[in-house]
């Protein structure tokens, strides 16, 4: 192999101001309440702009989940549920990306660590597409989705209603939409 062809190990980072991490989760039964995090950081090397090379740890900070309620982001942040005095954290740790069906589809498995339990799960990934912005930057966008069980992370707390059923719903739909920076120090 010619030195010309060694492949190099590009670094990536969330551009914030045009990512958003979001989630939503029944609530009475009857509709979504969607909340988001709002600090989150992530660790994303590729080989050259290969993402199926990807290595990727995101970290969702606790404290900065907002569902546009301080009430009920303050119940969120409680033992309840995230318990964010003693985990700053949620951590994603991406193992594989396979390829599914059309080009830009593909099936990211890993582990998700909430309170300190780590469960594999498995994402559906669209890749957007890449290009410069006016800056020159390089960027690259995904929308991510998913669908998960809070009881697999033993977030248990809820209300029985008098009328049957209860207060919060057990599936997390997970809706990310993410845009990357290629960071200047890779080639």
């Amino acid at each position: 192999m010619k030195t010309s062809e060694i492949l190099t190990k590009t670094k990536w980072a969330i551009d914030q101001a045009h990512s958003e991490f979001g989630f939503k989760v029944k609530h009475l039964m009857i509709t979504n309440v969607k909340g988001v995090f709002k600090d989150v950081e992530a660790d994303i090397f590729t080989i050259g702009d290969d993402f199926s090379t990807a290595s990727i740890e995101v970290r969702l900070k606790t404290a900065s989940i907002d569902t546009n309620d301080e009430k009920r982001n303050g119940h969120l942040k409680s033992p309840d549920f995230f318990d964010v005095e003693n985990h700053k954290e949620i951590v994603f740790i991406g193992k594989r990306l396979e390829r599914i069906g059309g080009e830009n589809n593909y099936e990211l498995y890993g582990k998700l660590t909430i309170r300190g339990v780590a469960v594999p799960v498995k994402l559906n990934v669209k890749f957007e597409g890449m290009m410069k912005d006016p800056w020159q930057q390089q960027k690259a966008g995904f929308s991510v989705e998913g669908k998960i069980s809070r009881k697999d992370w033993q977030l248990n707390w809820n209300t029985t209603l008098e009328t049957g059923g209860v207060l919060v719903g057990d599936e997390v739909r997970i809706n990310c939409e993410v845009q990357l920076v290629k960071q200047p120090d890779s080639v």
